[in-house]
């Protein structure tokens, strides 16, 4: 091509009318509806997505209860949590606006023992500095019985708020005896540490129990939210009450206990409520017994109600008496031990029957699963000895060939049914090592 010819395109181009812009792109949106609400969805042309309500038909009653439920509960209630989340957060909002109302009359009686006459608000702003000193020490001290707290969170909320109560009894009745102050307040203080320290270790568990989209960090954070609701118009009833009613001592002395006694309840109500699916001693228990009596295997939220929380370490008989956690040289004489360990050599624990309770001791890096294994043998072995009155020559034998015929499937619908068997939580039981 030579230049004149190039010469000519470049005129024919410069003489063609020029092209129209391109159209700007037609904006991606749609609508939604759902429950009387539309929703409009539009990209942005950077990308972004918005959301706007185009129609919402929902009555001004429903629209607040909706509110409220998005701000105080997980997105997705209730499909998001396990069940019994709604008892447990009525109770848990009851116990914390009873806990702070009384809090507020213990700082005014504390000041009142110190000489001085505050008002109900200037209680409420001094609380925050008498909460040191010796509560500190009380939390340092409740710091290193954290295994315990693992194996059973339920126990040790509610212990926590009755050291609570405890620690804020002896503020209320402290102006009874203004010369012995700083003793009253410190006791009080160092009992309040401990309870900190115990219903902060066991929210975790708590909180986890509930979880069931993965939702945990949601499930605390509209925990919380309601807790310093509560707190909140708890602290203005106290000063209400401490205006009115519990102006005198004698008042105290009757609106007290009677708020405490709620809180206790209040606080067992939410634990009893909880269905905690970790494995320790006492629901490891329970899940054989009904195994072995009923064929069947219970979920957590069977159990919740079933829990001893006042004495978690009983025997239970027809999960065959186990007591876990034993120091071994109690348990087994040393001469005997190989002996011991080889009835199951395959196997992490170590199980010897006794005349009133079966001995188990899990080697240290024994799971859930060696655990549920060895209760079910030892529960077999009882089963045995009862039903054929000791005509079996060895019953653990007998027992463990039943264990591991239904072991399997045992384990499986355990899992099914949402329970966790990768640890066992036996609190400071003792564990061994060969």
């Amino acid at each position: 091509m030579n230049l004149s010819e190039i010469l000519k395109m470049l005129q024919k181009k410069s003489n063609d009318p020029p092209q129209a812009p391109a159209p700007p792109p037609v904006p991606v949106y749609w609508v939604e509806t759902s429950d009387s609400v539309s929703h409009h969805f539009q990209f942005e042309p950077d990308g972004q997505l918005s959301v706007k309500i185009v129609d919402d038909a929902r009555p001004a009653s429903r629209r607040m209860v909706e509110s409220f439920l998005n701000k105080f509960f997980p997105s997705g209630y209730p499909y998001s949590v396990n069940e019994g989340y709604l008892r447990y957060t009525q109770f848990r909002a009851l116990q914390h606006f009873s806990s702070a109302t009384l809090s507020v009359l213990s700082t005014q009686s504390l000041l009142f023992a110190a000489g001085l006459r505050p008002t109900p608000a200037q209680a409420t702003a001094v609380s925050w500095i008498l909460k040191d000193g010796m509560q500190h020490v009380g939390k340092l001290i409740c710091s290193n019985l954290g295994a315990r707290m693992d194996s059973e969170p339920k126990c040790w909320r509610i212990l926590a708020d009755v050291l609570y109560d405890f620690g804020t009894g002896l503020e209320v009745i402290s102006p009874l005896c203004p010369h012995l102050f700083l003793e009253m307040a410190g006791l009080g203080n160092f009992a309040k540490g401990m309870a900190v320290v115990a219903a902060r270790a066991t929210r975790l568990p708590i909180y986890s129990s509930f979880a069931k989209e993965g939702n945990l960090s949601d499930l605390f954070a509209k925990g919380e939210a309601i807790s310093t609701l509560f707190n909140v118009l708890g602290i203005g009833a106290g000063i209400q009450l401490a205006s009115t009613v519990c102006t005198s001592m004698q008042g105290k002395l009757v609106v007290g206990p009677l708020l405490s006694l709620f809180h206790i309840y209040c606080v067992t109500e939410e634990m009893r409520a909880t269905p905690v699916n970790t494995l320790n001693p006492q629901r490891t228990a329970m899940i054989v017994a009904d195994f072995i009596k009923r064929g069947r295997i219970p979920s957590p939220a069977d159990l919740r109600y079933q829990e001893d929380l006042l004495f978690p370490g009983r025997l239970i008989e027809e999960a065959g008496s186990v007591k876990v956690g034993r120091p071994l040289h109690n348990v087994v004489k040393p001469s005997q031990l190989h002996q011991v360990k080889e009835k199951f050599p395959e196997e992490k624990f170590i199980l010897n029957r006794g005349t009133k309770w079966t001995d188990m001791i899990l080697e240290r890096n024994a799971t859930g699963e060696d655990a549920l294994k060895g209760w079910l043998v030892a529960a077999y072995a009882a089963e045995i000895e009862k039903t054929l009155h000791q005509t079996s020559s060895d019953p653990l034998e007998e027992a463990y060939e039943r264990t591991v015929n239904v072991f399997s499937p045992f384990l499986s619908e355990l899992q099914a049914k949402g329970w966790h068997t990768d640890r066992f939580l036996d609190g400071t039981g003792r564990r061994f090592a060969l």
